[in-house]
């Protein structure tokens, strides 16, 4: 649309629609005002499959297994919504981007380094735009807590702590070729799929992100130590603790779970040099004290509707702007889990005297939740408080993409923190 006819509706391709896109569709569909964007087609093999399948076969849009597929059709779609299994993000996206198409992708932005360049490349050479659907740097409360920090409100960032835990059933694992797993057991293609890769992506993006030098960008990883373990039988983790030096000196813990007895929700506690801004510790409210002590709030981020990322999106393409969320505030969390596997000397599998079944086929890990909760109040890692699966990483110097290449050098890291 180039922004020229604002008027007429964003006609929007729509690639999955099981799972997570079953609920894109329905809020296409349901929530986006009338006029504004209208489906445009669907990328899905299994689209027949899907409980919005009725939906779609009503609209009569075109329906095909791949994004090449809709377009070499001669089909046309302002808008891309990538929420196929993560190996598709960086490939359905840069296909959506050669057709002159604007992107949303669903987080995760990848899990191979080398496609967030890939991605770039495609961006700037289809002059559109790619966001990211890390749907707490939408909302009103993220957003408006970033505008203070960059005022300076709170002063000089030094380090955040940020947990959850949801437990997962085993039937979680088996749901595809690729959960728990580093790569798809069918196709072979890298997906590091984990707490940190999936579910709990958004907390260690937003981490990143409201710390970073401006509204679109996060802060560039300098240096990680990551701990790494699994109590289902996995490839890959189901727990996973990193610690992260940023490029600007500020230090982010990053703790999260699927193996623990009760949930704990995300919380995060950000200590500036002059101020503390917490969230989830004593209430769903994003708080902020200053030194001086002014209190802030800043709601719940998640009392924005979490579909918001779409109306921005359409928005976008009818009417140009800044972009929320890209390739570079979200590639900031793909550097951290790649550099999380090559700092983590193995995979630990808990002992078995440490896990526990549940008759709702459930595994967890005793006390695990109050270890974590420990590590969190105290700024530590898993290890450095005697936790008997915890074994220390290295800590690496990550790779960066050439987007992150203009980035400043790395502060030396502060002060080791007292174990108590």
């Amino acid at each position: 649309m180039d922004g020229q006819n604002d008027s007429a509706p964003v006609r929007v391709l729509m690639s999955a629609i099981g799972g997570y896109g079953y609920h894109y569709l329905q809020a296409l569909l349901d929530d986006v005002p009338a006029g504004h964007a209208v489906l445009a087609g669907v990328v899905d093999p299994l689209a027949r499959q899907s409980a919005a399948w009725p939906r779609v076969h009503g609209a009569g849009v075109p329906v095909v297994d791949t994004v090449e597929a809709f377009f070499a059709a001669g089909h046309r779609a302002d808008l891309t919504i990538v929420a196929s299994p993560i190996p598709e993000h960086v490939p359905q996206s840069v296909a959506a981007l050669a057709a002159g198409s604007d992107v949303l992708c669903e987080k995760p932005l990848c899990a191979w380094l080398p496609d967030v360049d890939r991605l770039v490349e495609a961006r700037e050479r289809a002059a559109r735009f790619v966001m990211i659907g890390y749907q707490w740097s939408y909302s009103e409360a993220i957003q408006s807590l970033k505008r203070d920090l960059l005022e300076g409100r709170y002063g000089r960032p030094l380090r955040v702590a940020t947990l959850c835990a949801w437990p997962r059933h085993a039937a979680y694992y088996r749901r595809n070729s690729w959960a728990g797993r580093l790569r798809d057991s069918v196709t072979g293609a890298w997906v590091l799929d984990s707490p940190a890769n999936n579910a709990m992506a958004h907390f260690l993006h937003n981490a990143l992100f409201l710390v970073g030098p401006d509204m679109a960008r996060s802060a560039v990883p300098a240096a990680v130590t990551a701990e790494l373990a699994r109590a289902y039988a996995l490839e890959n983790a189901d727990t996973a603790a990193c610690r992260i030096l940023t490029d600007n000196g500020c230090e982010v813990l990053f703790l999260a779970s699927h193996v623990t007895e009760h949930r704990i929700e995300p919380r995060f506690r950000l200590e500036c040099e002059a101020g503390v801004v917490t969230f989830g510790e004593t209430g769903r409210q994003i708080e902020g004290t200053a030194s001086d002590g002014r209190v802030a709030g800043y709601g719940d981020p998640d009392s924005t509707p979490q579909f918001r990322k779409l109306l921005v999106a359409i928005d976008r393409v009818r009417r140009p702007g800044a972009i929320v969320c890209g390739i570079e505030a979200a590639a900031a969390q793909t550097v951290c889990v790649t550099a999380m596997h090559e700092s983590a000397p193995a995979i630990v599998s808990v002992p078995g005297s440490l896990r526990r079944g549940r008759p709702d086929d459930r595994v967890y890990v005793v006390r695990l939740e109050d270890e974590l909760q420990r590590c969190y109040q105290s700024g530590v890692l898993p290890s450095e408080i005697g936790c008997p699966w915890a074994v220390p990483g290295r800590r690496v110097v990550p790779t960066l993409p050439s987007c992150f290449l203009d980035a400043g050098p790395a502060l030396a890291p502060g002060p080791a923190r007292s174990v108590p």
